[in-house]
């Protein structure tokens, strides 16, 4: 019987004033039974690394903070003021802070003069090895990355690399950089990769929910005033035919008035994982008066932001192949390779959309401006609505003004009995917080221009279609060939 054996290279890695160590990934074997994707563990280490090669010399214009000076105040509209009246500089640890949305929030916040530290056990990566995927902008090492953000800044991010799942590592981690927020995007988020088979539906379910509980629980034990701000999902909430309000609604029956956290209808294992993570969120709130933030976000796009764009080794990751990749990324990389456009049924799916640059922004709002104590409140964080067949039209478009000829085809949904259409809230709460949004079809055409066409060259045609159908969820891993 095949079978996929990856055996991660062993990295030694010296720490300044501290001893060589070496940290060991296990080999993560696929077979009939087991699918085992988590790191060994090792004694942890609050890491400096110091490249051993000369860096190039780059000239940067930035505005910073001075030294000392925290990011600047926002509005209150009823927050809680006394997490900013102190004078000293915030600490935040970014959990899963060498994923796409996680790298970008870090390096904006220390830019912003907070001091930042990663959380991450790398396993995104490791899914590339797997499953033959690959991001189409070249992606550095996490090392490599925070020794570049040093020489080009001089601020630094402190590294731990561990799973939060092993609350030995996770709460020392916790001890040692003492944060003041955390943020929470340490999950696995792909629902087709939850639904491929049933050792990937029971790590979405153990890695999410478990990883969650090991938050809360450091919070509990070590620092019950830290705020945490979890990245929630639209998806969660499933395709209702009414608006979706912010975390809770307001429903009378039989005579009687109550608000209620929101329906959840989850369709898929990792949406499914998200719904579990706000149960247990919302329980802990309430029970042992922790403060927290839940980001229900619509579907990110872009790739660059302020700090990304500062040196090639910062470049975040664009995932476009039908397992982690979302339909505006596989549409604009199919557009610039010449391939039609593969849109789903109809494609009259609608989600909300932001751009990366204000994902950051969003996370940066929530934490200078957290819940109370006891309080598990959720913003709605997106810009814009569109449907599948709208950006299909909106990428025409674009690729008309760049002398690109784009077809649209449609493919089977793979999500059956899905309704067809969502109707949403504008996200009320980071309006009142003054998001400054950016406008979608302007960065789209910079998106498509400067980076798809850019690295026309790295597509894998074998890739750029949808192939994962949810409904097709397997007892048994699929063996390499």
């Amino acid at each position: 019987m095949a079978q996929l054996v990856l055996v991660p290279s062993t990295l030694e890695l010296s720490a300044i004033g501290k001893p060589c160590f070496k940290p060991q990934t296990q080999c993560c074997m696929v077979n009939s039974t087991t699918l085992n994707l988590r790191t060994s563990k090792f004694p942890l280490k609050k890491v400096t690394f110091q490249r051993q090669k000369p860096l190039r010399s780059l000239t940067v214009c930035a505005t910073t903070l001075p030294i000392g000076q925290d990011a600047p105040p926002q509005p209150t509209n009823g927050f809680d003021q006394s997490y900013r009246d102190s004078s000293k500089r915030k600490r935040v640890m970014v959990i899963g802070g060498d994923g796409y949305c996680g790298w970008a929030t870090a390096l904006h916040l220390s830019k912003k003069n907070y001091e930042v530290a990663i959380v991450d056990n790398l396993i995104r990566r490791t899914f590339d090895l797997q499953l033959g995927l690959d991001s189409l902008t070249p992606i550095a090492s996490i090392h490599d990355r925070v020794s570049r953000w040093k020489s080009l800044t001089g601020k630094n991010i402190e590294l731990y690399i561990g799973d939060i799942c092993d609350f030995e590592f996770f709460s020392a981690a916790f001890k040692s950089f003492e944060p003041d927020t955390v943020v929470h995007f340490g999950e696995q988020r792909s629902a087709p990769y939850s639904m491929m088979d049933r050792p990937r539906a029971l790590f979405t379910q153990s890695n999410n929910v478990i990883g969650t509980l090991n938050v809360l629980f450091a919070i509990k034990e070590f620092n019950e005033d830290c705020h945490m701000v979890k990245l929630g999902t639209m998806g969660e909430y499933g395709t209702p035919n009414i608006d979706i309000e912010e975390g809770y609604i307001t429903i009378t029956h039989n005579g009687r008035t109550d608000t209620l956290p929101y329906p959840k209808q989850a369709n898929s294992f990792y949406h499914l994982s998200k719904v579990h993570d706000s149960n247990n969120i919302h329980f802990s709130c309430k029970t042992w008066g922790i403060r927290a933030t839940d980001l229900n976000q619509g579907v990110v796009y872009g790739v660059r932001t302020d700090e990304t764009d500062m040196h090639e080794e910062l470049c975040n990751r664009l995932d476009y192949d039908g397992v982690f990749g979302t339909a505006l990324n596989r549409f604009c990389v199919q557009a610039a390779v010449g391939h039609p456009l593969t849109v789903y049924g109809k494609g009259g799916q609608t989600r909300g959309y932001l751009d990366i640059r204000d994902t950051v922004q969003c996370m940066e709002l929530a934490i200078a401006n957290p819940a109370k104590p006891g309080e598990f409140r959720v913003f709605n964080q997106f810009t814009e609505q569109f449907s599948v067949r709208d950006l299909a039209t909106l990428v025409s478009k674009a690729g008309e003004k760049l002398g690109i000829d784009v077809k649209t085809i449609t493919v089977p949904n793979p999500v059956s009995k899905m309704r067809s259409t969502i109707t949403m809230l504008s996200a009320l709460s980071l309006s009142r917080l003054h998001l400054m949004a950016h406008i979608f079809i302007t960065s789209y055409l910079y998106f498509l221009d400067n980076v798809a066409c850019c690295f026309a060259e790295n597509v894998d045609w074998v890739r750029i279609c949808p192939s994962k159908s949810l409904k097709k969820c397997k007892a048994r891993p699929k063996l390499a060939q």
